[in-house]
């Protein structure tokens, strides 16, 4: 059986490296590359019987978590394995929910992302020693959560934009939006959390290890 695959990263030299290691997998067989959302949803439609993702979750405009709800949405097939450069206790929790079947360090060793596709091509959910903890405590403290675990996708990856010192309108960029929605979530962080102020923010992200 040959497993087709599309890898999705906005960094060309990580995907061309991702796309390396799966070259040596014997049932891989990558049939494109995307860097956003709008180059993801031309190869599907140019590969329809597209089997795996392997997709980044911090993508400009739409992220992967974002992309993730779509694919459920319209009841796609495709398995989704997620690799991050965040940590597995900031987004692991997330991306399950939002329907991944794996999440994977981009710090890992390369053999392990032939370990997660196995996994995940096998029907089974591929989750690390460090996501089974976060799952747990996920579920043993669902009312008891961080404060930050009240945020939606789109407004934690603001709160950790924001804490880590950028302008409005650079996260507008970064985010493809308008500078307006960017303020509206900004907003909503703040009354969420119960705070005032971008500094009480970047105090919390930074003692919350959610920015370095």
């Amino acid at each position: 059986m040959t497993v087709k695959t599309i890898v999705v990263d906005d960094h060309a030299i990580v995907r061309r490296g991702i796309v390396q290691i799966l070259s040596e997998h014997p049932d891989v067989t990558v049939v494109a590359e995307a860097g956003n959302y709008g180059e993801l949803r031309n190869q599907l439609r140019a590969h329809p019987d597209a089997d795996l993702l392997v997709m980044d979750v911090g993508l400009p405009g739409k992220n992967g978590i974002d992309i993730l709800k779509s694919l459920r949405e319209e009841n796609s097939k495709l398995k989704v394995l997620m690799v991050s450069m965040y940590p597995e206790d900031q987004y692991a929790v997330r991306a399950f929910r939002a329907g991944a079947s794996g999440y994977l360090n981009k710090a890992s060793a390369p053999e392990k992302l032939i370990e997660a596709v196995n996994q995940v091509i096998a029907g089974r959910k591929y989750v690390t020693p460090e996501i089974a903890q976060a799952l747990i405590e996920n579920l043993n403290a669902p009312e008891q959560g961080a404060a930050h675990d009240k945020l939606s996708d789109r407004e934690f990856q603001t709160l950790k934009l924001i804490a880590s010192g950028k302008r409005l309108s650079d996260i507008a960029e970064e985010l493809a939006l308008s500078p307006k929605t960017v303020s509206v979530y900004r907003a909503r962080i703040l009354e969420k959390m119960g705070m005032s102020n971008n500094a009480e923010l970047t105090h919390y992200a930074i003692k919350h290890g959610l920015v370095e």
